[in-house]
């Protein structure tokens, strides 16, 4: 079966499928429900451990293929690229390049992950560890997907992911909607403050950016601290509408994962309501 190339917007979700309650789910089940079920692209969990591996990577590349599914995953919770000590400096490179080798064997395309938190530093310092750790990771075909982060004690802004990306050919964006909304408590109220983030992406990236972007989206809790959990994205205050219909006005392609409780349920949802737009 041919390779899934991007054009359009891909819809897609975060780990495995809920389905009907009944279902128990591995990553190659999930992958054929995924796509039977109308959506296009799945992103793997690495987020407690790595769980691609020799036992189960060809059962996942096989049903892959068939079904020309994008495949991403979100890297470990436990990476620091700011940590202060320098083992786990070490270590969470090494959870980065662990993740990229096993998405490579399913031919995955973008890892995603949270490169680290500010600590006691500044911005600025911060920032500069991060880009010297990044730009020391060697390119493996994997795209490293930095991703805005919704608790202000955690680096990634959109302006600072988007500067790293301009600094370090390897990285790219993963544009969470949602830990946005929640970092600033709120903050994505209408059209103009998502139109505002693709524009930024645009001037400083270029249109090459916009026609290959990884997304995140869904509803989301928050307090003034930032982001608390997941919601169904029709029980949030999350403006999805305004959301899509940035996105369809930029002409962004690429990958919409949606995240929460109704997984694939709200990501059909999210594409029914884009095409309509």
């Amino acid at each position: 079966m041919r390779e899934i190339t991007i054009g359009g917007l891909l819809f897609g979700i975060s780990g495995l499928p809920i389905g009907e309650g009944k279902q128990k789910f591995n990553y190659a089940s999930g992958i054929n429900y995924v796509k039977a079920f109308g959506l296009d692209a799945m992103e793997l969990l690495f987020v407690q451990s790595v769980n691609v591996t020799d036992k189960n990577k060809d059962a996942i590349l096989a049903a892959k293929l068939e079904n020309d599914l994008y495949l991403s995953a979100h890297g470990s919770y436990y990476i620091n690229l700011n940590a202060v000590e320098q083992e786990k400096q070490e270590q969470s490179i090494h959870r980065i390049l662990a993740a990229t080798e096993a998405l490579a064997k399913v031919r995955g395309r973008s890892l995603i992950f949270h490169p680290g938190f500010y600590l006691q530093d500044s911005p600025e310092k911060t920032y500069a560890t991060i880009r010297d750790n990044l730009a020391g990771l060697p390119y493996q075909g994997i795209d490293y997907r930095l991703e805005t982060t919704g608790k202000r004690t955690q680096f990634g802004t959109i302006e600072e992911l988007v500067s790293l990306c301009s600094e370090i050919p390897s990285c790219k964006l993963c544009i969470d909607f949602a830990h946005i909304h929640a970092r600033n408590n709120g903050s994505l109220k209408g059209y103009d403050d998502f139109a505002d983030i693709l524009q930024l992406v645009l001037n400083q990236l270029g249109r090459e950016a916009l026609d290959d972007l990884h997304i995140h989206m869904g509803g989301v809790e928050y307090s003034h601290k930032g982001e608390r959990n997941h919601l169904p994205v029709r029980e949030s205050d999350f403006n999805y509408t305004a959301c899509l219909r940035a996105l369809k006005d930029y002409n962004v392609q690429g990958c919409v994962i949606c995240e929460g409780p109704w997984v694939e349920r709200d990501a059909l949802f999210l594409k029914h309501t884009y095409a309509r737009l």
